[in-house]
C-alpha cells in the first residue's frame, strides 16, 4: 500500500498521515502551500495537468481526498469558492486517477451535512436520502453522485464517506468545540477582561468523533470498504451543545458570563442530528474509542499551550 493525501497539512491530514506511517505504509501528500518538504507536493487542484503527473510519478495504491473548503458558515458567504474547491477539484482528481490508473481506490471524504435539515429523532443512516441545505452540503454531495456514477459506469474504485462533526488538538477556529476551548482558555490565562462568551444555538443535539478514532476508520475503510458504497463515520451518540460547554467551563476556575450571539446562528439548522455507523462497524469492526470529555481536554489544553 502506498497512500497519497490530499490536503495532507490540513487538521484531518496530519493525523490521517500519522495514522498510515504507524501501519508502515508509505505516505506522501499535497497542499496549497509550497516548500513543505520532502514528500509533500504543491497542488492546485484545479491544475488537471499537474495532478496526473503526480499521480505518474508517485504511483499510489490509495488515494485519500481530505483537500477542500469545510467550513459551513463560509460556505454561505462564498459559495463558489466553495464549489470551485470541493466540487470541481474532486471531479479533477477523480478524472486524472481515471486517465493515470483506474485501478487506484480513491477514498473522497464527503459530510453529514450532505443529508441537510432533518426533522425528526431518528439516527442518520446511509439509507436516509440526502438534502443538503447549505452550499458545502450541496457541494459534498455532488462529490458522492459523482463517484456514484463512476464506478457504475467505469468500474473506478471509489469510496465515499460521510463524517459527523470531527474534534480534537489542532483543530482550527471556527468549529464549536475549537471556538469554545479558544475562548475559555484566554479567560483562564487572564488574556480577556470582559467575561463574557458569545456562543451560538446550544440546544442543538450533534454526534462528536475524536480525529484520532476519525482516522482510524478512514484507514480500515480503505482495505475493506466496497467499492461504490457510501459509509458514515460517527460516534452514534448525541450530545447538546450546552453538554460540550459545560465540560469545557468545567476545566477552569474562572466564572464567565454566556451569551447567545444571532451571529452565530446558522441561516437552517437541525435540532437533534445524530449519525448511525453499524454500515462501517459491520466492514471493519471499527467503533469509537475516545470519550468526549477525553478529546474535549486535549483540546481545551491544546489551546492553554497554544496561548504562552
Amino acid at each position: 500500500m502506498k497512500a497519497l493525501i490530499t490536503g495532507i497539512t490540513g487538521f484531518v491530514g496530519y493525523y490521517l498521515e500519522k495514522q498510515l506511517v504507524d501501519q508502515g505504509i508509505e505516505v506522501f501528500g499535497t497542499s496549497r502551500k509550497v516548500n513543505l518538504g520532502k514528500n509533500i507536493y504543491q497542488l492546485d487542484l484545479l491544475d488537471k495537468n499537474k495532478i496526473q503527473n503526480i499521480l505518474k510519478e508517485i504511483k499510489p495504491t490509495h488515494v485519500f481526498h481530505l483537500a477542500g473548503e469545510s467550513n459551513v458558515k463560509n460556505s454561505w458567504s462564498n459559495p463558489s469558492k466553495t464549489f470551485e474547491i470541493n466540487t470541481i477539484g474532486s471531479a479533477n482528481l477523480l478524472e486524472a486517477v481515471y486517465k493515470v490508473d483506474n485501478g487506484i481506490r480513491v477514498i473522497t471524504i464527503g459530510s453529514s451535512e450532505e443529508y441537510g435539515k432533518v426533522n425528526n429523532l431518528k439516527k442518520i443512516t446511509e439509507e436516509m436520502s440526502i438534502n443538503p441545505s447549505n452550499p458545502y452540503g450541496i457541494s459534498k454531495a455532488a462529490v458522492g453522485m459523482l463517484i456514484n456514477q463512476l464506478q457504475k459506469g467505469f468500474g473506478m474504485d471509489v469510496i465515499h464517506l460521510r463524517p459527523f462533526n470531527h474534534i480534537g488538538p489542532s483543530q482550527k477556529q471556527g468549529f464549536v468545540t475549537s471556538d469554545f476551548a479558544y475562548q475559555i482558555a484566554l479567560f483562564t490565562k487572564g488574556k480577556l477582561i470582559n467575561k463574557q462568551m458569545k456562543v451560538g444555538n446550544l440546544d442543538a443535539v450533534r454526534d462528536f468523533t475524536d480525529v484520532r478514532d476519525i482516522v482510524k476508520a478512514y484507514y480500515l475503510i480503505a482495505i475493506h470498504g466496497r467499492a461504490g458504497e457510501v459509509y458514515n463515520v460517527c460516534s452514534g451518540k448525541g450530545y447538546k451543545i450546552k453538554e460540550i460547554l459545560d465540560i469545557l467551563l468545567s476545566f477552569t476556575d474562572k466564572t464567565i458570563e454566556i451569551k447567545i450571539d444571532s451571529q452565530n446562528l446558522r441561516p437552517q439548522d437541525s435540532q437533534f442530528f445524530i449519525g448511525d455507523y453499524k454500515k462501517l462497524e459491520k466492514s471493519t469492526n471499527w467503533n469509537p474509542s475516545i470519550s468526549l470529555t477525553e478529546s474535549l481536554n486535549d483540546i481545551y489544553n491544546y489551546w492553554l499551550n497554544i496561548l504562552v
